[in-house]
C-alpha cells in the first residue's frame, strides 16, 4: 500500500518571522511619526500665522476706517477727558515755546549782528520759526472738539512745510553769503552763554512736544518737536563752532558751513512733510467734522 500524504493545508508561521514583521511595522511606525508630528507643528504654525495675519489686517481695517472718517488714531486710543487733557497741555507748551524762542530769537539776532555768526543768524531765524510752528499748534488745538479732527491736522502740517522750505532758504542764503565774502565771527562769553541757554531749553522743550505728539498721534506736534530739536542742535553748533575757531582760526568755515547743513535738514523736512500731507488734505476735505 502506498502511504498518502495529508494535503497541507497551510504553512505553520513562524514566530521569528511574525515577531521581525511586528519589528519592521513597529519600526515604520515610529519612522512616520516624526513626519506626522512635524506636520501638526506646521499646520499649528500655519494657524498662528494665519491669525496675526489676520488680526493685522483687522488692525490695518480699523486704522483706514478711522482715517475714512477724518479722524486720527488717537480718537481710539484716547478717553473724552485724557484727550482734552493732553490737548490742553499741548497748548500750554506751545505758549511757553512762543514766549521762550521769542526772548532767544531776539538774543541770537543781537548775536549773529555783532560777532558776525552765521550759525547765530540760524539760530535766530529757526527760532523764530519755532515761534510761528507753536502759533500753528496753537490753531491745530485751539478748538476742543477738533482734538481728533485729521483734515485739521493734515492743514497745520502744510503750513509748516511751506514755512519750513522758506525759512531754510533764508538760512541757507545768509551762510552761503558769508562763506562767500569770509565773514569771520567772534567769539565772546554772551556768545557762549546765548548758545548754551538757547541748545538747553530747545532740547527741553523738544522732548515734551515730542512725547505730546506721540500720545495725541499728532504729525503737526512731532514737526514742532524737530523744529524744537534742530533749535538745540543749531545752539550748541554755535557753541562748537565758536570754540573751534578760537583755538584753529583756520577753520573759520565751520560756522557758516554748519548753517548751510542746518538749512538743508529743515528743507527736506518741508519737502517730505508738503509731499505727505497734500494728498491727505485732499482725502480728507469733505470729512471735517469734529466728533
Amino acid at each position: 500500500m502506498t502511504d498518502s500524504t495529508p494535503p497541507e493545508t497551510g504553512a505553520i508561521p513562524d514566530p521569528a518571522v511574525g515577531a521581525d514583521s511586528r519589528v519592521m511595522n513597529g519600526q515604520r511606525e515610529r519612522v512616520g511619526s516624526p513626519p506626522q508630528q512635524q506636520q501638526g507643528a506646521e499646520q499649528q504654525e500655519n494657524t498662528e500665522s494665519q491669525g496675526e495675519g489676520l488680526n493685522m489686517d483687522h488692525e490695518m481695517k480699523i486704522t483706514e476706517s478711522i482715517e475714512d472718517r477724518g479722524l486720527l488714531e488717537s480718537s481710539m486710543r484716547l478717553k473724552p477727558h485724557e484727550a482734552q487733557s493732553y490737548r490742553k497741555k499741548a497748548l500750554w507748551v506751545s505758549w511757553a515755546s512762543i514766549v521762550v524762542t521769542i526772548i532767544l530769537a531776539i538774543a541770537a539776532f543781537t548775536v549773529s549782528i555783532m560777532r558776525h555768526s552765521a550759525s547765530a543768524f540760524g539760530f535766530a531765524f529757526d527760532a523764530t520759526l519755532d515761534v510761528l510752528s507753536s502759533v500753528i499748534v496753537l490753531w491745530r488745538y485751539s478748538n476742543a472738539a477738533a482734538v481728533h479732527s485729521a483734515h485739521r491736522e493734515y492743514i497745520a502740517c502744510v503750513i509748516l512745510g511751506v514755512i519750513f522750505v522758506l525759512s531754510s532758504l533764508c538760512i541757507m542764503g545768509k551762510a552761503i553769503h558769508d562763506l562767500a565774502t569770509k565773514l569771520l565771527p567772534e567769539v565772546d562769553d554772551f556768545l557762549f552763554s546765548v548758545s548754551i541757554v538757547s541748545g538747553l531749553v530747545c532740547a527741553i522743550l523738544a522732548v515734551i512736544k515730542f512725547m505730546l505728539g506721540k500720545v495725541l498721534t499728532s504729525r503737526a506736534l512731532i514737526t514742532d518737536g524737530f523744529n524744537s530739536l534742530v533749535g538745540a542742535i543749531m545752539g550748541f553748533s554755535i557753541l562748537i563752532s565758536a570754540e573751534v575757531f578760537k583755538h584753529e582760526p583756520k577753520v573759520w568755515y565751520l560756522d557758516g558751513t554748519v548753517g548751510v547743513f542746518m538749512g538743508l535738514i529743515i528743507l527736506a523736512y518741508g519737502v517730505k512733510l508738503l509731499l505727505d500731507m497734500v494728498p491727505r488734505v485732499r482725502q480728507t476735505r469733505n470729512y471735517e467734522r469734529f466728533e
